[in-house]
Parts: C-alpha cells; sequence; structure tokens
C-alpha cells in the first residue's frame, strides 16, 4: 500500500516535474537527468527516489501535454469557419513547437500514447476544411503530422523562421480555387 509523500517529498516531486517541463522543453527529451535535478533545487538521488527510470519522469508530463494539444484541437472546432479552425490549430500547434522541443518529441512523434481523442479531432478538422472545399482533397491527417515534423526542424534549425516557413507549407495545402471553363 501506498503511503501519502511526506510535504518536503511532495515539494521534491513537484520541483522535479517543473524542472523537467522547463528542462526538456529546452533541450528535449534527452537532456541530462542530472540538469533536471539541479534545475529542481535537489540531489540526482532524489530525482531517482521519485522517478526510477527516465520514462517515469516523461510520463509525468506527457499527459499535460497531451491535454494542451488536445485542448487546441478541440478550441479550433468551434471555430465556423473550417479553414480558419484547421489553421488556428496548426499554428498553435507549431506554437508549441518552437518553444518546447520535449512537445514535438513527446506528443507530435510519439506513438507510445493513446492519442485516440486527438486523432479523432483532426480527423474532424481535416474533414471539416475539405468539406468546405478549402483543403485539397489529397490530404489527411498523416500529411499533417508530417507538417508538424517539418515545421518542428525549421523550429530547432532557425528558431525565427518557423512561420515563414509555416505559411508556404498552409499554401501546399490549401485547396486551388475551381478554374473558369
Amino acid at each position: 500500500m501506498n503511503r501519502p509523500l511526506r510535504r518536503d517529498a511532495q515539494r521534491n516531486r513537484a520541483a522535479l516535474v517543473d524542472a523537467a517541463r522547463q528542462v526538456l522543453a529546452e533541450r528535449g527529451v534527452d537532456a541530462p537527468l542530472e540538469a533536471v535535478a539541479k534545475r529542481a533545487g535537489v540531489a540526482i538521488g532524489t530525482l531517482y527516489r521519485h522517478f526510477p527510470e527516465r520514462g517515469d519522469l516523461i510520463d509525468a508530463i506527457l499527459d499535460e501535454k497531451v491535454a494542451a494539444w488536445t485542448e487546441l484541437a478541440r478550441q479550433a472546432m468551434v471555430l465556423d469557419d473550417a479553414w480558419a479552425g484547421l489553421v488556428c490549430f496548426l499554428e498553435r500547434t507549431c506554437e508549441l513547437q518552437a518553444r518546447d522541443r520535449a512537445f514535438t518529441e513527446l506528443v507530435c512523434l510519439s506513438h507510445q500514447t493513446d492519442r485516440s481523442e486527438i486523432n479523432r479531432l483532426i480527423v474532424r478538422l481535416v474533414e471539416r476544411a475539405q468539406g468546405a472545399g478549402t483543403l485539397r482533397r489529397d490530404v489527411g491527417p498523416v500529411d499533417l503530422a508530417f507538417f508538424v515534423m517539418a515545421n518542428s526542424r525549421v523550429a530547432e534549425a532557425a528558431p525565427g523562421q518557423w512561420r515563414r516557413h509555416f505559411t508556404l507549407m498552409l499554401d501546399a495545402l490549401r485547396a486551388a480555387p475551381a478554374q473558369p471553363r
């Protein structure tokens, strides 16, 4: 039976999770755990007492990242304009990527967690935009995953340039207006 954590242990665990959020956002999921412990102001042994494996620490922040991404999709779904909803979702996803390397590595590119709700929302965003005639018919959810993956690399390589890349990629997704006969 698990006993509740002492108050100091609760503070240490919270400090470690907060530090992990920051360090992994800056340096990615392969950041040294020593950097997390140092940022939290605790010894590495304290980190390992709370999180015996790297995956345990990552799991502590993964759910909130998935929840944040899912919320972005929900907000995009309520916009009346289907194209604006899709663009809003993609842009806010790319903004998250630009400031949080772990977001991309854990949420966008990972297949280790069940993200069925976010997957369903992305499918609906695609279908809505295609139904409105604003998204190319040959674009699917996997293409959006590639869009996001590509943009993450731009954000990493040239942090100030991701919005330009984002705009260029949007042009590639948009349905061409019907040509007069």
